[in-house]
């Protein structure tokens, strides 16, 4: 059987009427799943049944969490925000800091309360924190102390109370969990008698911003809970295609070095908690530390953005990874480099991941993973089975699979919209539900996408299309590149010409080794002329990238676009 007949037919079992999975079309047009929880409350309340299993690590010296302590700090604290703070349904708490374990309490004693949590990018200075905090109002700041440090005025001015994550994480309690009778403490311990619909909002998460000012994404708890879904239809259909048992197997043990408030970490954090999982964070970066956590807690899975995949690789040095059954990539576009080296280095053992999503779609709705990966390194999966594949022509028109077009997506899983903003959501969503995601793809005869790049980043060369990614992907196979990023630059003649800022690794540079003139021959090797870079700029600094992993192309074209 072929990988794409094993696809099918691992979808087929999944999502039949019965099954797991089982899909069917909501009263608004879109996909939906069938069975599961209904809302976020539902969800993280089924995780009491893995009481003493660890769930939370830190990277500190701090304890961990297990399943009953997590949860039971998490009901007190939503207990605090619904009778301490007088918070309720719809009202708005903001959630800020560093991968700790009390990041993840702060946001589901939102959930538990019935709550909006809105979470902030830990790297916005002051002055991006107050726009966000001007824009969502909470009633409440949930943060470590850096970031309350950073949003004290604004507090302070609208009279909003903040809570620290050293509060919060202070003296676990171990009595019964709700409605179990397991203690004396039981019914205090308990979440708020809150009524939370599936209808209702459960997060607003701010855009990258890397053009103009964030948007804030809001999504319900029907969203949320597909996007929770998502992850476990994809372990089950990779389970299926590789010849296993969906679920067998001892719990994931996760690296997760996405930064919590990004989407993409939802992903990852979603699919351990429905596994029961144990969750490793990461306050801070750094390859060799990120080894000796796999090494001394064995850990099975990874998940980050390429550029820390790529380091975590370096740093392994071909071995130390001997515990690592998966190795996920997202946030950005994945350099096809990534799993062809993973491959070269540790054979099959080693399933590789890779997906797409975004703000908009909370999280991963795109997965490729295992042979069809290693087979096509470039594309970026098969939808999951409630998201609705698109791809339009300028006149919005739908363009047959083969054609390159912008990819509309449509599911479960989207945002309602952007928070007051009637005119970004008109902009950004079809009338019938359709979201315009600004990505040029390709949908092949299988049903696989590959996306080409960002709409506003194809390079238009004399007439000819070049696409950045298609580029960077033949940099990035080079073995002295360590980073690359392929920008248009102007010309008189031919409007746009190719420029590739690039990092080489260390003791790659020098009198020996690689000149810009070797980089543009290498490419020229692979591509035809038109695509070859005009510019290759040599740089010793990592590049510009915001906490999604994404380059930013519009600080190299500053730097580079007039040399």
């Amino acid at each position: 059987m072929s990988y794409v007949e094993s696809s099918s037919r691992a979808e087929a079992l999944l999502t039949a009427p019965g099954a797991p999975f089982a899909v069917r079309r909501g009263e608004d047009g879109r996909l939906e799943y069938a069975v599961g929880p209904r809302t976020l409350r539902e969800f993280v309340e089924a995780t009491w049944a893995f009481g003493d299993a660890v769930f939370l690590v830190g990277d500190d010296e701090g304890p961990d969490w297990t399943y009953r302590e997590f949860l039971l700090a998490a009901c007190r604290l939503a207990t605090r925000l619904a009778d301490g703070y007088g918070l309720r349904p719809g009202d708005r708490a903001v959630v800020a800091g560093c991968n700790r374990p009390e990041w993840l309490v702060a946001f589901w004693a939102a959930q538990l309360a019935g709550v909006v949590a809105v979470p902030l990018n830990s790297w916005w200075t002051a002055a991006e924190c107050a726009y966000a905090l001007d824009d969502c109002a909470p009633r409440v700041i949930l943060a470590d102390d850096e970031r309350v440090a950073r949003m004290a005025d604004w507090a302070r001015r609208n009279d909003v109370p903040c809570l620290g994550f050293d509060e919060i994480a202070a003296a676990p309690d171990t009595g019964g969990g709700p409605d179990t009778g397991g203690g004396p403490d039981a019914g205090v311990v308990a979440p708020p008698a809150v009524d939370v619909r599936p209808e209702d909002d459960a997060t607003i998460m701010y855009t990258s911003g890397t053009t103009g000012r964030p948007k804030g994404a809001v999504a319900t708890h029907r969203a949320q809970v597909a996007a929770a879904l998502n992850p476990r239809y994809q372990a089950a259909a990779a389970a299926l295609e590789r010849g296993d048992l969906p679920g067998r197997g001892r719990p994931p043990v996760s690296l997760t070095t996405f930064p919590y408030f990004h989407a993409a970490a939802f992903t990852a954090v979603y699919a351990v908690m429905a596994a029961g999982g144990t969750l490793l964070s990461m306050r801070r970066w750094d390859p060799d530390r990120a080894l000796r956590l796999v090494r001394r807690h064995g850990v099975t899975h990874y998940s980050g953005v390429p550029a820390t995949a790529l380091e975590l690789l370096d740093a392994a040095g071909g071995q130390g990874l001997d515990t690592l059954t998966n190795f996920g990539t997202g946030g950005a576009p994945a350099p096809p480099e990534i799993v062809r080296r993973l491959t070269r280095e540790y054979g099959p053992r080693i399933e590789p991941r890779n997906g797409y999503g975004l703000t908009e779609t909370c999280g991963g709705v795109l997965a490729h993973y295992g042979e069809a990966y290693r087979r096509r390194p470039g594309s970026a999966g098969r939808p999951t089975p409630v998201t609705e594949v698109r791809v339009v022509g300028p006149d919005g028109v739908p363009l047959p699979d083969g054609e390159v077009g912008e990819l509309l997506l449509r599911g479960q899983s989207l945002v309602r919209g952007y928070w007051r903003d009637e005119a970004a959501t008109a902009e950004a969503f079809t009338a019938d539900g359709w979201l315009r995601t600004g990505d040029l793809a390709v949908v092949a005869e299988d049903g696989r996408v590959d996306v080409v790049d960002r709409l506003k980043d194809v390079v238009i060369r004399g007439g000819e299309n070049v696409y950045c990614v298609e580029v960077e992907a033949v940099l990035h196979a080079h073995p002295a590149v360590a980073d690359a990023a392929v920008l248009g630059v102007p010309h008189p003649v031919l409007g746009e010409e190719v420029a590739a800022v690039v990092r080489l690794r260390d003791g790659a540079s020098g009198a020996a080794a690689v000149t810009a003139d070797g980089l543009r021959a290498h490419v020229g090797r692979e591509l035809a002329a038109f695509k070859v870079p005009s510019y290759v700029h040599l740089v010793a600094d990592p590049l510009p990238r915001n906490a999604a992993g994404k380059v930013l192309k519009d600080e190299l074209r500053l730097r580079f676009g007039g040399a």
